[in-house]
């Protein structure tokens, strides 16, 4: 078999249908619509999900809920997990996806503070609770919380500072009035 042999199979292309092209294509006159009423209008029923009037489901079903488009997706790793690892590795996100702890697709690693520790380990994570860091450290260990990631916005905001910072000091600088310049003293209104 080769390439020339390929073909669609039956009914996958289909000729195009051409409407109002006089009484002998079978589609003259009112093209296939019928006599008059709401579906022999233009501009009508041509919508996903309309139900010839009747208030439609999506309209009808109560919406609810809410999602935050910079909500941060962190991986949960117990502190007592950590022992699977050998005691003074060094323990950042690669090494848990090695261990099998955590997973690829979230946007960081969180350490909790369930469990107790015996050897001494560098974690180097997005977030650690309180708990965690203090049995860590009770049992030798180091802690270190990396930076967050720059957002595409966060960045964008960082770029506007830094260009109108720029244009403040390349503007010259004011020179000082010199004594008795200034602004006139107002009159007083008074009448003597």
């Amino acid at each position: 078999m080769s390439l020339s042999h390929l073909k669609a199979p039956k009914g996958a292309n289909r000729e195009r249908k051409r409407v109002g092209r006089g009484q002998g294509s079978g589609l003259g006159k009112t093209a296939g619509r019928g006599g008059k009423g709401q579906k022999a209008r233009s501009g009508n029923m041509h919508f996903e999900g309309f139900e010839g009037g009747q208030m439609p489901l999506q309209r009808r079903l109560p919406k609810f809920g809410f999602t935050n488009v910079f909500r941060r997706d962190f991986d949960e790793v117990q502190v007592a997990k950590l022992a699977t690892l050998p005691p003074g590795a060094m323990v950042d996100r690669a090494a848990l996806f090695a261990a099998g702890l955590v997973r690829r697709a979230a946007d960081g690693v969180v350490v909790l503070g369930q469990g107790e520790l015996q050897g001494a380990y560098t974690v180097k994570v997005d977030r650690v609770t309180a708990g965690a860091r203090a049995v860590i450290e009770k049992a030798g260990g180091k802690v270190e919380v990396l930076e967050p990631r720059q957002t595409m916005g966060d960045r964008a905001t960082a770029a506007r500072r830094a260009t109108r910072a720029a244009k403040v000091a390349a503007r010259p600088p004011r020179a000082a009035p010199a004594e008795g310049e200034g602004k006139p003293e107002k009159k007083s209104k008074k009448k003597p």
